[in-house]
C-alpha cells in the first residue's frame, strides 16, 4: 500500500505517517502508524486507534536519535524504550529526522523554561547548568529579600518602643524622690540613650545594605538575564550542528557506500540488534542482550611535538627510542622498494591467466528449520548437511586463503628489526579473516587423504599443500614456503557447535611463521568464528577473541583483541586492536583497525598509567603514539562477486582444472565440482556418495587393525572406540591435542611433537613436489 509523502514538516506542526517499526525475529519490521506532537512521538496499530489505544510514547526532550543507514533510524530514550524504525525511502526517513530534530530541540527548550519558572527550591534537571545557576541566583535574591523585611519590622518595632520608654523617663524625672532613688533613674535614662543612638545606628546600617544589596540585585538580574539568552543561542547552535552532522553522514555514506549486495551484513540483517523491540509493544516476543559497550584495554593520544623530528639513523632502525618521525619511510618500505626482488618493485607475468569468474550461484529454495530442528547441539561436522548451505570450495582451500596477502611476509622477512617484523605478522594474522566478512556458505568437509596444492612459484614466490590428516576429529596441515624467506605451517581442528540462533567454530591449533634469515619463530592461534541468524534472518559473519602473537627467539609478543559486534557500542565494527611489546613488557607499537579492511600501527613515544578506569576498576594505559600509518588494506572483491559465493580474486582460481595435481587434489572432486557448474541435485547424489564410501572405508580400516591386534588389545581398542564417540561429541582443545583416532598414516605429513608449543602436530615430511615432478602418484589413495 503506498502512502501519500507528507509534507516537510515546520517547527511546532504536528508530524503523521507509516513507518515499519522492528518488533521480533518472528515478525520483523511491521507497519505502525507514527504521531509527533508536543515533544512526544506516538505509535499505533492503524489510523483508527488513534483514538482509544496508544501502543507507546517516547519523551523527545531525554531521547537520542542516530541514523542507521538510508531508510533505518533509532530513537531510545537511554532506558527501557528503543524504538528500531525503518522508512519507505530516504527522503521520508530524512523527514522524519527533521521533524524529530526540531521537536527534541523545542521540547528541550520548553523543559528548561518549565525548570527556571517552577519552585526555586526544586533541583533542576541534570545537564542544565544556567538554569541551576540562574535559580541559586534568584532563591539567594529572595532570602536577603526576606531577611531585609524583618529588619524593617524589627525597626519598627525598635523606634516605637524607644519613643515609649523616653517618654516613661522622662515623667519619672519630674518625679521628687529620695536621693537614691533619683540617682537609680538617671543611669536608667542615660542607658536607654545609649541603646536608643545604638539601635539608630543599626538601623542606618541596615538601609545602607538594603540599598546595596538592591543595586547589586540589578546587576545579576543583568546577568540572569544574559546566561539565558546565551543559553538560548547555544541550544540554537546545537541545533543547526546536529543537522550538519546529519547531512555530512549522508554524505559520507553516499561516498563510501557499498553496492546492496555488499553491504553490511550486520546493519542490513539487522543481525547484531538483538533487542530492537520494546516492553510497550503489544504481544511479541522481544528478546534482550546486556547493552554493554566493549571496554578498550588502552588509550591513544597524540605524542609531544618534539617527537616528531626526522632521525639521521637507519629508517629500519625503528627500535631505537626516537628513530622515527611522520616523514621518515618507515618500516622498512624504503629497502623493498629498492631492493629489485621485491614484489613492488617487480613486475611479474604469470605463466598462465588465472580464471576470474565462476558460474554464478544458482536461486534454490529450501525449508532450513526441517534440516536444523533435528540437529540442536550436534557437532556440524556429525550433520548431513546438503550442497545447499555449501560454497564450492573445500576447507582445505579455504586454509589456502590465508595466503591470500602474503605479501605482508614478504615484506616482514624484509624487516632489519624483530619488533617491525610483529607489526607485519600480526597484520597477516588480521589479514586471513577479511575474506569471511561475505562468506556465509560451508565449505565441503574434505575426505580423508585429501590433499591441495596451491603452487604460485612463479607469480608470487610461494607454495602451499594441505593435507585432511585426520576425520575425527577433523583437522588438516597445511605447510608453504616461499622463495622470499619465510614458512608457515599450521594444523588446525575445528570444533564447531549449532545452538539454534548462531553457530560457533573454534579453531584449534597453532599456526608457526619462520624466517629463514632472522631465524625468528612466530606461534600464535585463531580467534572464534560466529555465523548468526541461522534460522531466521539474513546470515552475518563476526569474529571475536583475542590472538598472542609470540616471537619464541626474542620474546617479542602482540596482544591482539577482537571485540564482538555490539550494536550498542559507539567504535567502529570489527575493530581489531593490539600492542606490540618487547621481552621486558615495554610497548613500541600500537596497532588498531578492522579485520575485513585494514589495519594501521603507531610508533609509541611514552606510556603512563592513568585515563578512565577500566571493568576491573585499574586504570587504563596511555600510549603517547605518532601518527597511524598503514600496514595492511584490503583488495577490493572482483565485478559480481555477490553472484559468485562473494569469492575473492585468489578464490576464484583455487578450483579451477590444472594439470598435474595429486589424484586426491580437492580440484577433483566430483561433487564439489558438479555444485560450481550449478547442478545441485547431482551434488548431493555424488556428496552421499563419498561420504559413505569414505566412512565403509574406515570400517575396513578399523577390522584391520583389529584382526592384527591381540585378544587382550581389542579389549583396549574397544573401549577406545567407545571413548571416540564421547569425545567426538564435544570436541574440545585437550581432545585436539590428545592425538588423532582414525590409525590413519599421513601421505606427506608425520606427526611429530612440536619442539616450540610441545603439541602433537603434523609436520611437512616432504616428497610432494618431487611425485609431481615425476608424475608418481601410486601410492596415493582412491578417495574419489
Amino acid at each position: 500500500m503506498s502512502e501519500p509523502k507528507a509534507p516537510t514538516p515546520a517547527p511546532g506542526d504536528t508530524y503523521k505517517g507509516w513507518l515499519f517499526k522492528w518488533t521480533n525475529y518472528i515478525k520483523g519490521y511491521q507497519r505502525r502508524w507514527f504521531v509527533l506532537s508536543n515533544g512526544l512521538l506516538s505509535y499505533y496499530r492503524t489510523q483508527a486507534e488513534m483514538g482509544h489505544t496508544c501502543r507507546g510514547t517516547i519523551n523527545l526532550a531525554t531521547a537520542n536519535i542516530a541514523v542507521e543507514d538510508s531508510c533505518n533510524f533509532v530513537i531510545s530514550n537511554g532506558g527501557t524504550q528503543t524504538y528500531h524504525l525503518k522508512a519507505s525511502s530516504e527522503v521520508e526517513r530524512q523527514r522524519w529526522i527533521t521533524a524529530l530534530e526540531l521537536a527534541k530541540a523545542k521540547a528541550f527548550r520548553m523543559q528548561a523554561e518549565s525548570d527556571d519558572s517552577g519552585d526555586d527550591s526544586t533541583p533542576p534537571a541534570a545537564g542544565q547548568g544556567a538554569g541551576s545557576r540562574n535559580s541559586e541566583v534568584q532563591s539567594t535574591l529572595r532570602t536577603l529579600g526576606s531577611k531585609v523585611e524583618d529588619l524593617s519590622t524589627c525597626n519598627d518595632l525598635i523606634a516605637k518602643h524607644g519613643s515609649a520608654l523616653q517618654r516613661s523617663l522622662s515623667e519619672l524625672e519630674g518625679v521628687r524622690l529620695g536621693g537614691e532613688t533619683s540617682e537609680k533613674i538617671r543611669q536608667v535614662t542615660e542607658r536607654a540613650t545609649l541603646f536608643r543612638i545604638t539601635s539608630n545606628a543599626m538601623i542606618n546600617a541596615c538601609r545602607d545594605f538594603l540599598a546595596l544589596a538592591q543595586t547589586h540585585s540589578k546587576r545579576w538580574q543583568k546577568a540572569l538575564q544574559a546566561e539565558r539568552e546565551q543559553r538560548v543561542r547555544l541550544e540554537e547552535t546545537l541545533e543547526q550542528l546536529a543537522k550538519q552532522h546529519n547531512h555530512l553522514e549522508r554524505a559520507f555514506r553516499g561516498a563510501t557506500v557499498l553496492p546492496a549486495s555488499q553491504s553490511n551484513p550486520a546493519i542490513d540483517s539487522k543481525g547484531p540488534v538483538s533487542g530492537k523491540g520494546d516492553a510497550s509493544d503489544e504481544d511479541e516476543e522481544n528478546e534482550f542482550f546486556d547493552a554493554c559497550e566493549d571496554v578498550q584495554e588502552f588509550i591513544t593520544v597524540p605524542a609531544d611535538p618534539k617527537y616528531h623530528r626526522r632521525s639521521g639513523s637507519n629508517v629500519s632502525g625503528i627500535s631505537s627510542e626516537l628513530g622515527m618521525d611522520d616523514g621518515t619511510t618507515s618500516l622498512d618500505e624504503q629497502s623493498l622498494a629498492s631492493n629489485p626482488e621485491s614484489p613492488q618493485s617487480q613486475e611479474l607475468v604469470p605463466v598462465r591467466k588465472r580464471r576470474t569468474r565462476i558460474p554464478d550461484k544458482p536461486n534454490y529454495s529450501l525449508n532450513l528449520w526441517s534440516i536444523m530442528k533435528n540437529c540442536i547441539g550436534k557437532e556440524l561436522s556429525k550433520i548431513p548437511m546438503p550442497v545447499n548451505f555449501n560454497e564450492p570450495l573445500s576447507m582445505l582451500q579455504r586454509l589456502s586463503e590465508d595466503l591470500e596477502y602474503y605479501e605482508l611476509l614478504d615484506r616482514a622477512a624484509k624487516c632489519q628489526s624483530s619488533l617491525e617484523q610483529m607489526c607485519y605478522v600480526a597484520a597477516f594474522t588480521v589479514s586471513s579473516y577479511s575474506t569471511t566478512v561475505h562468506r556465509t556458505g560451508k565449505p565441503f568437509n574434505p575426505l580423508l587423504g585429501e590433499t591441495f596444492e596451491l603452487d604460485r612459484v612463479q607469480e608470487s614466490g610461494y607454495r602451499s599443500l594441505c593435507e585432511q590428516v585426520s576425520h575425527h576429529p577433523p583437522a588438516a596441515a597445511h605447510h608453504a614456503i616461499s622463495e622470499r624467506g619465510w614458512t608457515l605451517r599450521q594444523e588446525i581442528a575445528l570444533a564447531s557447535k549449532f545452538r539454534g540462533k548462531y553457530l560457533s567454530i573454534m579453531p584449534l591449533g597453532s599456526i608457526h611463521c619462520i624466517f629463514e634469515k632472522s631465524t625468528n619463530h612466530y606461534t600464535w592461534k585463531k580467534v572464534t568464528t560466529t555465523v548468526h541468524n541461522i534460522i531466521v534472518g539474513k546470515l552475518w559473519i563476526d569474529q571475536s577473541g583475542e590472538i598472542d602473537v609470540v616471537n619464541h627467539k626474542t620474546g617479542d609478543r602482540c596482544h591482539l583483541k577482537f571485540a564482538p559486534y555490539s550494536y550498542f557500542s559507539r567504535d567502529v565494527a570489527r575493530k581489531v586492536t593490539g600492542v606490540v611489546t618487547d621481552k621486558d613488557g615495554k610497548a613500541h607499537y600500537v596497532l588498531s583497525g578492522t579485520w575485513d579492511e585494514k589495519m594501521e600501527y603507531s610508533r609509541v613515544m611514552q606510556s603512563s598509567r592513568g585515563g578512565e578506569n577500566g571493568a576491573d576498576g585499574r586504570q587504563k594505559t596511555v600510549y603517547q603514539t605518532l601518527k597511524a600509518k598503514e600496514l595492511w588494506r584490503k583488495t577490493p572483491l572482483p565485478e559480481g562477486a555477490e553472484n559468485m559465493y562473494y569469492f575473492s580474486t585468489l578464490a576464484l582460481t583455487l578450483n579451477e582444472l590444472e594439470e598435474g595435481v595429486a589424484p586426491t587434489d580437492s580440484r577433483r572432486r566430483p561433487d564439489q565440482r558438479l555444485m560450481e557448474q550449478g547442478r545441485w541435485e547431482e551434488a548431493n547424489a555424488e556428496k552421499q556418495r563419498l561420504e559413505e564410501k569414505q566412512r565403509t572405508v574406515r570400517r575396513e580400516r578399523e577390522r584391520e587393525a583389529n584382526r592384527a591386534a591381540s585378544p587382550s588389545e581389542e579389549g583396549k581398542e574397544s573401549a577406545d572406540g567407545a571413548e571416540e564417540v564421547e569425545i567426538a561429541s564435544e570436541p574440545s582443545e585437550t581432545t585436539y591435542k590428545s592425538g588423532h583416532q582414525d590409525n590413519y598414516k599421513s601421505m606427506w605429513f608425520e606427526q611429530l611433537v612440536d619442539p616450540v608449543t610441545g603439541e602433537p602436530t603434523h609436520i611437512y615430511k616432504g616428497g610432494y613436489w618431487e611425485a609431481k615432478e615425476q608424475g608418481n602418484w601410486d601410492s596415493c589413495p582412491d578417495i574419489f
